[in-house]
């Protein structure tokens, strides 16, 4: 990942200085952020995505109004940030998003924010003890969490069980899956990795394409370009849709699609899909409702840690989801630590040389090979000769 880019306060002033940028939703600030700014965000259990949004972004800092563990379960953001180097200043306040405005230049020094010299937000300087402190305690409370996830699975079965069972209410589309495999791509956690190691998949299988909201201009920016985008609109870039990709947006149960209105108003056509699940569970459900043979997830959540992270009661469905598809459903998470291997230099000169011996001693036994050679002895005493004859 990459480092933020640090920008220390004047030398009379002690602390880390940078220019504001400021959103509720983290996910629509990490659009924004440049490297060196300072992100305020109101974000209770940061978790693992949304970190290494920001820290791709490379911010110099992270202001949040909330805490960033509140103890309910061990959420994996707050790590992410301190290992990156990045300062986490932790359940400021939400006067914070009253006093600060997008472009003030801000200065933090241990536990105080300062807008000029006015102290405009206090909170908790978060370290690696801090956290791992807060860490442990969550997982005390693992249990209380696991019963209200098995609450909400419960009661989206009750909600979704005609989607689940019979897959009413998936949309028509135009993209022939049925009989393809499909590759179905969320920015979440080792999305790169997986896209990399996945590239000879991809050429010789050839799947079908769909990007999760901003898992298409992840796969753009691998290089290949979606079929499918489906989701809430709310993180995939413009340019991105106007790809040439069909366009599936995630509704409320109720049928609203917030997401629908932008969609149109950049003049494309696109499908609504009403649902209470997420939306990366809705491109497994319609991929597997059209008859995919198989479905190759990147970047999706898998573990119960991951679901947790996630923050919301809907990653229940994501359980569910994962049953109905169930064989056809291969996870490329991890892929990439599996199957890197490293060549050293030395091994590859080694095998370069042995293969120039090889040709060598295949080119001196043959007939043809030592008329060559004859010829290139030749060539070289002309060479020498001539030489000799300047000098």
């Amino acid at each position: 990942m990459r480092l933020p880019t640090l920008r220390r306060a004047r030398s009379t002033e002690p602390g880390i200085a940078g220019v504001v940028r400021l959103d509720r939703r983290t996910k629509r600030l990490v659009g924004r952020l440049r490297p060196g700014d300072v992100a305020v965000i109101d974000h209770v259990d940061l978790d693992r995505v949304a970190a290494d949004s920001l820290v791709a972004a490379g911010v110099a800092a992270v202001l949040n109004a909330r805490p960033s563990i509140s103890g309910r379960y061990p959420n994996l953001g707050p790590q992410v940030l301190l290992q990156a180097g990045i300062p986490l200043l932790d359940d400021i306040g939400d006067g914070l998003f009253q006093q600060l405005r997008e472009g003030d230049l801000v200065r933090i020094d241990g536990d105080t924010v300062y807008l000029g010299g006015e102290v405009v937000g206090k909170g908790v300087r978060q370290d690696a003890e801090s956290v791992a402190r807060a860490m442990a305690a969550a997982r005390e409370g693992l249990s209380a969490q696991l019963e209200a996830f098995a609450g909400n699975t419960m009661e989206y079965l009750k909600q979704e069980r005609d989607l689940l069972l019979d897959g009413v209410g998936v949309p028509e589309i135009e993209t022939e899956i049925a009989g393809r495999h499909c590759l179905v791509v969320v920015r979440g956690y080792d999305y790169q990795a997986d896209l990399d190691v996945l590239r000879p998949y991809i050429r010789e299988f050839k799947p079908v394409l769909i990007g999760v909201d901003g898992g298409a201009d992840a796969l753009v920016e691998a290089g290949y370009t979606p079929d499918i985008i489906i989701g809430d609109m709310d993180s995939v870039t413009d340019d991105v849709l106007r790809c040439g990709a069909e366009v599936v947006v995630h509704a409320y149960p109720d049928g609203r699609a917030p997401g629908l209105a932008r969609v149109n108003q950049l003049g494309l056509a696109a499908q609504t899909f009403p649902a209470a699940a997420t939306s990366e569970d809705l491109a497994l459900l319609l991929a597997d409702e059209k008859g995919a043979s198989l479905i190759v997830a990147v970047g999706t959540h898998w573990t119960l840690v991951e679901f947790l992270d996630k923050g919301r009661g809907g990653m229940a469905s994501t359980f569910l989801t994962r049953l109905r598809v169930g064989g056809k459903l291969v996870d490329a998470k991890g892929v990439s630590r599996l199957y890197r291997q490293s060549i050293s230099g030395s091994s590859l000169l080694l095998l370069v040389l042995s293969a120039m011996a090889a040709m060598a001693a295949a080119v001196a036994v043959s007939t043809v090979g030592q008329a060559y050679l004859a010829v290139i002895a030749e060539w070289w005493d002309n060479l020498m000769f001539q030489l000799r004859q300047l000098f």
